[in-house]
């Protein structure tokens, strides 16, 4: 395959935020031929920066669905487990999230950095020391926190109890053992008690739909009560696309309300979707990409529905849904953070914004 100068130049700036360098070993794990570029480049930079690589490539998977998160090509596979435990760094091509596989390894010490966004927007949103400054210094305020309150001029009012899990920072690269990070990011994020979500989510007109790849039309009201949606109201096409896909999972965990955070990334673009969904390279079929524009735009609050294995608890349903709102405001025991979509502290904020 031939060598892609810019990509292998961009990998390695990543990698050497990633602390890659003489004596770290790199793992890196893909599935068929999907980011194959992306293999040849990590391997490549990092054995530019003097760390030793190897690569770990599983058959494509053939069978199943695509949309599901948690299940995946390393699911009863404890070889390769065990083989990229033993790595430093886990660069994973395949997208592990919410696997029990993933958490097995961060465990044994070993760090991980998802990549599968497209090329362009992993150069677009570069990450930087600022945005960890900023992200760390927000993950600390969330983890201090006892309450999370959500509003918004839409009719959403939501309460999270917090005494329960941990929080996650997401900026886009990982030199800390045991960590997971998605290059790139630039978000946080926690969940709420089990039983501890109560209020109204309205989903307004320009919010998006990571998993339908598109923006809402419509408003769609979601009555939540002790961490579950009860109730699903609207009037148009985007209510019935919710509860239709909710429901083909035939799991009542789907209804159970996941993570909650705000995004932090000043070059993420909410309009990013309207100008390149329609630009999917044909290699890629198959592959999932989350679409980290929409997760991480400056001052997003997200709201997600589904499994919460990725901060410890046991909801492992194979249904999420990430639903990033605008013009919300975002409050940590009566502290304003997000005030209709800006950001409020000034150690969180970003010149001009």
């Amino acid at each position: 395959m031939p060598i892609d100068i810019d990509m292998v130049n961009t990998f390695q700036a990543e990698l050497e935020l990633c602390g890659v360098k003489p004596g770290v070993l790199v793992g890196v794990l893909s599935e068929g031929e999907i980011r194959a570029d992306y293999a040849q480049a990590t391997l490549t930079a990092a054995r530019m920066l003097g760390g030793e690589a190897f690569h770990m490539n599983l058959p494509l998977r053939t069978t199943g669905r695509f949309d599901t998160v948690g299940k995946g090509p390393l699911e009863g596979n404890t070889a390769v487990v065990d083989m990229m435990k033993k790595a430093d760094l886990v660069i994973d091509l395949i997208g592990l999230l919410f696997s029990h596989e993933q958490n097995e390894i961060l465990a044994s010490g070993t760090r991980m950095l998802m990549v599968i966004e497209p090329l362009h927007v992993l150069k677009q949103l570069a990450p930087s020391p600022d945005l960890r400054r900023r992200v760390e210094h927000a993950g600390d305020l969330l983890t201090r926190a006892k309450e999370l309150r959500v509003t918004s001029d839409a009719g959403t009012d939501v309460t999270y109890k917090l005494t329960k899990y941990p929080v996650l920072t997401e900026y886009g690269y990982t030199d800390t053992p045991g960590r997971w990070d998605h290059w790139p990011s630039g978000f946080l994020l926690t969940s709420g008690d089990d039983d501890g979500v109560d209020g109204t989510v309205v989903i307004a007109p320009g919010d998006i739909s990571m998993v339908f790849n598109d923006y809402f039309t419509s408003a769609v009201k979601l009555t939540i009560e002790k961490g579950y949606v009860t109730h699903i109201e609207g009037d148009g096409l985007d209510k019935a696309l919710l509860e239709g896909y909710m429901q083909s999972f035939n799991d009542p965990r789907a209804y159970a309300v996941s993570h909650i955070g705000w995004g932090l990334n000043e070059k993420a673009a909410w309009h990013h979707l309207a100008t390149t969904r329609n630009a999917k390279s044909p290699a890629m079929r198959g592959a999932p990409e989350l679409g980290v524009n929409g997760l991480s735009f400056y001052g997003n609050v997200l709201f997600s529905l589904g499994p919460n294995t990725e901060v410890g608890g046991t909801n492992d349903t194979a249904c999420h849904i990430d639903l990033p709102l605008r013009n919300c405001s975002l409050f940590l025991d009566n502290q304003t953070i997000v005030d209709r979509g800006v950001i409020v502290p000034e150690e969180m904020r970003v010149p001009g914004r």
